[in-house]
């Protein structure tokens, strides 16, 4: 078979064309109704759940986060409805309390941009540091990254590890006067307000469990963020395929198959698999080979060995 990229990606674009992957079809219906399972499994475990008992709850709330948080990612992405401000909409309030979902929004877009894909400075999403503002910091500071470089340290550090990066990423760009950080953050304080008028006035979850369930869903998402991106010489290298089809891939939305969903971002949730299946040999040729058979594998590997050193090893600009 032709191994020339160029060629193997003509090829994916044609087996999706051929597969109708690429159409899109009016309402997107499982989206729809996934949606409103979501907030259906988010009312449970705030209410009736947790009546039954706290921990219970906690858990249910942090499942349906997490899936919530998988859900903005298709809205991002122009999923479910073909009007932008009705996807949402869906996803206004902040369920996870943290998180705007307009920066969000605009941050992963901005990370779609495979040429950047794990640069320190110009993909938002990367973990990467440059070597000398590395250097710069503090030796425990540094000692944490490096924890976070493994699955361990992403469960249990990661969302603080990440949520301060991006705030302080954000304070910054807000001093600036960047009206769309502004706008943003102003957003994303009425959806939090609504979810905690909710909690405080309706749930039967109490505030500190809420807490604990927003921060295990951010945990749970860690998962699926590991090591979905790797340093290498060329873009369409650095996306990850993780062949799994159980709880968490359904959890994540099919987005385990990352380097699929980077090539064809407006493809939905539920036909990834299939469009991965039927040109899965020419996706692998595409980004080198760059395959977890599962999420087991992932964490037999890495749970506590790190995946990558912090800086990035490519990355030569001083």
């Amino acid at each position: 078979m032709n191994s020339n990229p160029r060629s193997i990606l003509k090829a994916t674009r044609q087996t999706a064309l051929r597969y109708g992957a690429m159409r899109r079809r009016g309402i997107e219906w499982p989206t729809v109704a996934l949606i409103g399972l979501c907030y259906g499994v988010w009312l449970l475990g705030t209410g009736l759940m947790a009546q039954w008992h706290v921990g219970l709850g906690i858990v249910a709330t942090a499942l349906a986060i997490a899936l919530y948080s998988s859900l903005q990612h298709e809205v991002i992405h122009g999923h479910p409805f073909r009007w932008r401000w009705v996807n949402e909409a869906l996803v206004f309030p902040a369920l996870n309390l943290v998180i705007p979902y307009t920066r969000f929004r605009d941050t992963h877009l901005a990370h779609h941009k495979d040429a950047d894909l794990t640069d320190p400075y110009d993909d938002p999403e990367s973990n990467f540091w440059a070597l000398s503002d590395l250097r710069a910091l503090p030796r425990w500071v540094r000692a944490a990254l490096r924890f976070n470089n493994t699955l361990l340290g992403r469960l249990t550090i990661g969302p603080v590890v990440a949520q301060v990066v991006f705030t302080q990423q954000e304070w910054r760009r807000a001093r600036a006067g960047e009206r769309a950080v502004i706008r943003g953050w102003v957003l994303h304080a009425a959806g939090a307000g609504m979810v905690l008028v909710w909690l405080l006035v309706f749930a039967s979850l109490p505030l500190w469990a809420y807490a604990a369930a927003a921060y295990v869903s951010l945990s749970i998402v860690k998962i699926r963020t590991f090591l979905e991106h790797q340093a290498h010489e060329k873009a369409r290298g650095r996306t990850v395929i993780i062949e799994d089809r159980g709880p968490l891939a359904f959890l994540f939305l099919n987005n385990n198959f990352h380097a699929v969903h980077h090539m064809y971002p407006g493809v939905a949730w539920y036909r990834l698999p299939a469009l991965y299946a039927r040109g899965r040999e020419r996706f692998l040729r595409c980004n080198d080979g760059y395959v977890f058979k599962s999420y087991r594998d992932i964490f037999r590997s890495y749970f506590l060995t790190a995946k990558d050193e912090v800086a990035h090893p490519l990355w030569h600009r001083d």
